[in-house]
């Protein structure tokens, strides 16, 4: 072998080893918007995802996860995991009307239900249904920036 060889080789191996972190265990996003408000910023998070939950069925009700949006699968959101397949949820029709109209949902097999902690302003099953267990791509567990609040995902604020 060449002496391009010796020098390429380390940097294929460095860019598998990178991809199959990326794709398989875990990854950072930058999350923004007013749909998480308050456990994530209006101007953006920056968050440590973990792939491997949604890969072995470990997801449970009040995890952040990511997910492809139903409505844009180019789009990636951020929201809060409500209730699994077989699992009753109640949620306020339309939360801006003084007529809190309450309706219960019984979310079919492989399906989950996802909402955003704002309930004021949020794109979430609310208004698409529930959503498909392989849109899910990874459980955020943990903020890195701001710095502020660096450190555990906090729970649904009630």
């Amino acid at each position: 072998m060449g002496e391009w060889s010796r020098s390429v080789i380390p940097i294929v191996r460095g860019l598998c080893f990178l991809y199959v972190t990326n794709k398989y265990l875990g990854t950072t996003v930058i999350t923004y918007g007013p749909s998480m408000l308050p456990t994530l910023c209006i101007t953006g998070n920056v968050l440590l995802v973990e792939r491997i939950s949604t890969r072995t069925g470990k997801l449970r009700p009040g995890d952040v996860v990511i997910l492809r949006s139903p409505e844009a699968p180019r789009k990636v959101v951020c929201k809060r995991l409500m209730g699994m397949e077989g699992d009753q949820v109640t949620y306020v029709v339309d939360p801006k009307n003084s007529d809190r109209c309450k309706t219960v949902v019984v979310i079919p097999k492989g399906h989950v239900w996802v909402e955003g902690d704002n309930i004021y302003n949020t794109n979430d099953s609310r208004n698409f249904g529930a959503v498909p267990y392989g849109l899910l791509e990874g459980r955020a567990f943990w903020t890195l920036l701001p710095r502020k609040d660096f450190g555990t995902l906090p729970p649904k604020p009630r």
